[in-house]
């Protein structure tokens, strides 16, 4: 079968990675955690299958995720959990949004970091 036939299966429970609201890559993109030029070269994983980001995503619709050991975000500064949450939590909701919007994938990330990458590729 070839590679585009088979979907995009998660690197790190094997199965498929059924839509974009599970996606750890497209997660990570939106949040300005992945260059988009390696967008297309970077494997996928579903978003509880990162458990070290998942933790962070704080919403009602969202079961908490739990970190055992150096990661866990109970262990680490509180300033940068509250940060790195606002952050992730803002990421997830927004890939919701885009996952129902049928909008160009340039326009995923959040604002600021669609204003980094056009700064990086204007040269700044």
């Amino acid at each position: 079968m070839a590679k585009c036939d088979e979907g995009y299966l998660c690197e790190v429970c094997g199965e498929d990675v059924a839509g974009l609201a599970d996606s750890d890559l497209y997660l990570r993109y939106v949040i300005g955690m992945l260059d988009p030029e390696v967008l297309h070269t970077t494997p996928e994983r579903h978003i509880r299958c990162n458990p070290s980001l998942a933790q962070y995503i704080v919403a009602e619709d969202f079961a908490p995720v739990a970190v055992e050991g150096p990661f866990d975000k109970r262990t680490l500064d509180a300033a940068f959990v509250h940060e790195r949450e606002a952050l992730v939590t803002r990421g997830w909701r927004r890939l919701n949004e885009v996952a129902r919007s049928g909008i160009p994938i340039i326009e995923y990330p959040l604002p600021e970091v669609r204003d980094q990458i056009k700064a990086k590729s204007a040269g700044f």
